[in-house]
């Protein structure tokens, strides 16, 4: 370890830490886990085949023991076509049966799954497809696989499983190659964090309205449902706001894990007040800056549901830090403790903001980018992934994101971080979404920008009085540009901030 990285302590653990064990190479494992993905969902497979496994909202409904044989048939379709084990198989589908088909297909083929974002413009796929060198493509229309069943029943911790590929602001997509052995340390990473009994695992149930592209929807939601036995309804419109109302009415699901702007919109919609939450007993939320005032509402809205805000990345298959329910109202701002099997360092702290790189180490941290080895090399540091967001850690052990490093603003050598200001802005009335972004300026070098899209009623003096009672003057916005279209945002949905620095016209700034 080089003495710019400065391990923190965890302080405050609210997590079961029960059989976790460091290795020789400092990372922390939890112990008695399955070798693989396939032995996991044998194991549930085998405790309850008749139990419902996966339902798509509105279409067909599959049991574990329909899942296991139609995947091995998946399976078997991938080895007649000569896709063979270590290959890899691209999945281009919408959400629904057919998207955790072709994955558990691919599982048991001991074949790469190879989730495709499927809001990627076409150079994006292709791209995607090209890099990964793709044997196979699941495709929306096509008929998946189909032959007699195959199942690869001895693969390792450390083989590879998937490869799920970010979505930069810049550049194109790097492919995180996540092993056996990530997948099931955040499967057991999530359970630990809601502190899920799993005795009562076969009688939960979770509603996916998340890509299942994304490590959110298909390690954290899909995965721990299958490794607990549950079911996992899925919605194939992540907007459908009355199917997902109705799905966890009807079918009593215990589980919600969605962004915060969902919830914004559920608590407002026509039928929220008309139906039946009180069987809710889980609420997460991340992905996003999330006000105090909205977490008081999700609070509100499900009454006796524990809520809680969940961090991750795609390099971490997932979570990093989850901030539990009995911390989420009086600490919006932070994400949260480190997970049982994660230690948190941070990079070159600043000695008067105690703001560093932030780096992850963990059983959860994917092996490294697919034929990225100069990149590996640069993210991926002994042992440590350097995250490229800013944070800082408390005393108590509570995680702070304060900025990603390169959305940095050098206002006359004052840092400010822009997802400081956007929270502040995010949390007035009648912003409906913002960007903070730095303006350049010829005496302080940048100034703080923010381009907002309003909503009815904006005040723009009532916001900027609104920010100032929450940050310091000198992170207070200087220019402000009002939007009527939505944010440009890239596939993965982050926000593209050069776009919007060149396409915004700033005007005079604020008095």
């Amino acid at each position: 370890m080089t003495a710019s990285v400065h391990p923190v302590g965890r302080g405050r653990n609210p997590f079961d830490t029960t059989g976790v064990r460091r290795g020789d190479d400092g990372v922390a494992r939890y112990s008695g886990r399955p070798d693989s993905l396939v032995h996991m969902l044998r194991m549930s497979v085998d405790r309850d085949p008749g139990a419902t496994a996966i339902a798509e909202v509105g279409g067909e409904t599959v049991t574990y023991e329909e899942l296991w044989e139609r995947a091995s048939r998946v399976a078997g379709g991938l080895r007649r076509s000569g896709v063979e084990r270590g290959d890899r198989a691209a999945i281009g589908l919408p959400n629904g049966v057919e998207w955790v088909l072709a994955f558990w297909g691919a599982q048991l083929a001991g074949v790469v799954a190879v989730p495709v974002n499927t809001r990627f413009t076409g150079p994006e796929v292709e791209y995607v497809i090209s890099d990964s060198g793709a044997r196979h493509v699941f495709k929306p229309g096509e008929a998946l696989p189909d032959a007699h069943p195959v199942v690869v029943d001895d693969l390792a911790p450390e083989d590879l499983a998937a490869i799920f590929y970010t979505s930069g602001t810049t550049g194109f997509p790097k492919g995180a190659m996540t092993s056996h052995a990530n997948f099931l340390a955040n499967s057991e990473n999530a359970i630990r964090c809601v502190g899920v009994d799993r005795t009562e695992g076969p009688s939960l149930a979770t509603l996916i309205n998340v890509p299942l592209f994304h490590v959110t929807g298909c390690n954290s939601q899909l995965l721990v449902m299958a490794e607990l036995g549950g079911r996992a309804f899925i919605l194939t419109n992540p907007l459908d706001l009355d199917g997902f109302l109705r799905t966890v009415s009807e079918e009593r699901v215990q589980m919600l894990t969605s962004v915060p702007a969902i919830y914004h919109a559920l608590t407002r919609h026509p039928q929220f007040a008309e139906t039946d939450l009180g069987h809710v007993r889980w609420v997460s939320y991340g992905g996003a800056p999330i006000a105090a005032a909205a977490v008081h509402k999700i609070v509100e809205a499900f009454p006796s549901a524990r809520v809680g805000n969940g961090f991750g990345l795609t390099e971490t298959a997932s979570l990093t830090s989850f901030l539990p329910h009995e911390d989420a109202p009086d600490y919006a701002d932070s994400v949260g403790f480190a997970m049982p099997v994660v230690d948190l360092a941070l990079h070159d702290p600043d000695p008067e903001t105690d703001v560093g790189e932030l780096l992850v180490r963990g059983e959860n941290v994917v092996q490294g980018y697919w034929n990225k080895a100069e990149a590996t090399a640069e993210t991926f540091v002994d042992g440590w992934l350097h995250t490229g967001d800013l944070a800082r850690i408390g005393d108590d052990g509570l995680l702070y994101i304060v900025d990603r490093a390169k959305d940095m603003i050098n206002r006359g050598g004052e840092n400010v971080y822009s997802i400081e200001v956007e929270s502040a802005l995010a949390s007035a009335p009648s912003v409906v979404e913002t960007a903070v972004v730095p303006v350049p300026d010829e005496m302080m070098g940048e100034k703080v920008g923010a381009v907002i899209v309003a909503g009815a009623d904006f005040d723009l003096d009532a916001v900027i009085a609104h920010v100032r009672e929450r940050i310091a003057d000198f992170k207070v916005p200087q220019y402000v540009a009002l939007r009527d279209e939505p944010l440009p945002r890239n596939p993965g949905g982050k926000v593209l901030k050069k776009q919007l620095r060149d396409e915004t016209q700033w005007g005079e700034p604020l008095r």
